[in-house]
């Protein structure tokens, strides 16, 4: 299952692509109507990061859903996410992913509604 925010505009042209594009065998669910508790997940969570759910309740958050995510696609997406999971590209991949959602109420499609909530001082 991959699981983003329903109320940002960014996300949903992204999730938007992902589905016409990569065509994932997967449920794609904004985190407002999705059972986080049942998934193991806090809404600050979901409303920071996309995440990508395996059948088997695994959590993975930011660059690492999305790898998972090409990694699912198959067909040339597959090499791509695979590469993202490899050090020193999934570093970099996290600092990519990390400026982008940070910054997604300024990109094309993003509002106010879409700025990611300030972490608190434990870096949550």
């Amino acid at each position: 299952m991959l699981v983003f925010d329903g109320d940002c505009g960014f996300c949903t042209a992204c999730v938007a692509f992902v589905g016409r594009r990569l065509r994932p065998d997967c449920d794609i669910v904004p985190w407002q109507s999705a059972d986080l508790a049942a998934l193991g997940v806090t809404p600050e969570r979901a409303g920071r990061e996309v995440l990508w759910v395996t059948p088997v309740g695994r959590v993975y958050g930011g660059a690492q859903a999305v790898a998972k995510i090409l990694l699912r696609a198959g067909r040339g997406w597959a090499p791509l996410g695979a590469l993202l999971l490899v050090p020193p590209v999934r570093w970099a991949a996290h600092g990519v992913y990390r400026r982008v959602a940070d910054n997604r109420h300024r990109l094309p499609g993003g509002t106010g509604a879409c700025a990611v909530p300030a972490r608190r001082p434990n870096g949550v």
